[in-house]
């Protein structure tokens, strides 16, 4: 049996810490790493990111993850991406060029509009709008609120992978679900007691 209960990958790109303290604080084991040898382990993996989309992938691509994150979510460990690596998740995005995200939910990401009265980035508290039930969202009350900071938003092709949606000036797809591999555009570590709850459910999910 490991000594950790996650992987939190170091993709080189900041906001680790903040994502690991909050694990811990909730009594979990944590692994850091940016090793992609132990993504061959069985295990739950957290990839948290902040940032440029293209700079993220590049994280990725220079420590010789891209693979085996692939490899892990196909495998089917419970895998969670958290705000840019939620984006990472989908195929392209269109953030300072187009960049080829890991591939693992069909979709793209793409810049708010500009909207009379709003500004981008989309920085602050938020509703989350379930759409439909999932181990990820128990105890979590419709229209609760999360921490967002993001100036482009993920648009799955199928939108049946949306677990929550958010609106800023549009409705958008705030959390996603495929199978085992999950995203969520905000913050958790920053959203009180939401995102520990939120947190707490990715390690219920089997």
């Amino acid at each position: 049996m490991p000594s950790f209960d996650a992987i939190l990958v170091d993709a080189g790109t900041g906001n680790l810490h903040s994502v690991q303290n909050a694990l811990e604080s909730l009594g979990f084991r944590i692994l850091l790493t940016a090793d992609p040898d132990k993504l061959s382990l069985p295990a739950r993996v957290i990839l948290p990111g902040v940032g440029a989309f293209g700079s993220f992938m590049d994280g990725l691509q220079s420590h010789r993850l891209i693979e085996p994150l692939k490899l892990a979510a196909r495998r089917g460990d419970p895998f969670l991406g958290i705000c840019v690596g939620m984006q990472a998740l989908f195929e392209t995005s269109q953030e300072m060029g187009i960049h080829a995200g890991l591939g693992l939910i069909p979709g793209r990401v793409q810049r708010f509009p500009d909207f009379a009265g709003l500004k981008v980035p989309h920085t602050g508290w938020n509703q989350l709008w379930q759409d439909k039930s999932s181990v990820l969202m128990q105890s979590i009350q419709n229209g609760s609120y999360a921490y967002f900071n993001h100036s482009y938003y993920c648009a799955p092709t199928d939108l049946a992978t949306t677990l929550t949606h958010t609106d800023y000036g549009l409705n958008y797809s705030s959390s996603v679900q495929v199978d085992n591999i999950f995203g969520v555009q905000f913050h958790p570590e920053k959203s009180q007691r939401v995102g520990l709850t939120l947190l707490a459910n990715f390690f219920k999910v089997t």
